[in-house]
């Protein structure tokens, strides 16, 4: 019987020099170096593919998306889509029991 072997999901990372340059030395081989300008397009390329499975974008490129882009990134499960803080400037921390609702479905009850 011949099947198809499906080539593996990867993981990608868009962001600031900074931020690039960390993840390349992790040995993160799918890295893409963004500016205010490109951020926005590459986001989509990449999130439009198909053959990522976990994006890790920074977070300034979070505010230059539109509310729809915003809630898709949100929503998205394949490929699941990670904001992390930029190398330098503000940020907003997802909680835990966020984090868990929106990847897993479930919500996080703490019990003292």
């Amino acid at each position: 019987m011949t099947g198809k072997v499906d080539e593996p999901r990867r993981t990608v990372v868009l962001g600031e020099r900074e931020l690039a340059i960390g993840f390349r030395l992790i040995g993160l081989k799918d890295v893409v170096e963004v500016t205010p300008e490109t951020s926005v397009g590459e986001f989509q390329r990449v999130m439009s593919e198909g053959k990522y499975n976990l994006v890790i974008a920074s977070q300034s490129i979070r505010a230059h998306l539109s509310d729809a882009q915003r809630a898709h990134a949100d929503a998205s499960l394949a490929p699941l889509v990670v904001f992390v803080p930029t190398p330098t400037g503000e940020f907003e921390v997802e909680s835990i029991n966020t984090l868990a609702k929106r990847v897993l479905g479930v919500t996080l009850a703490v019990s003292s």
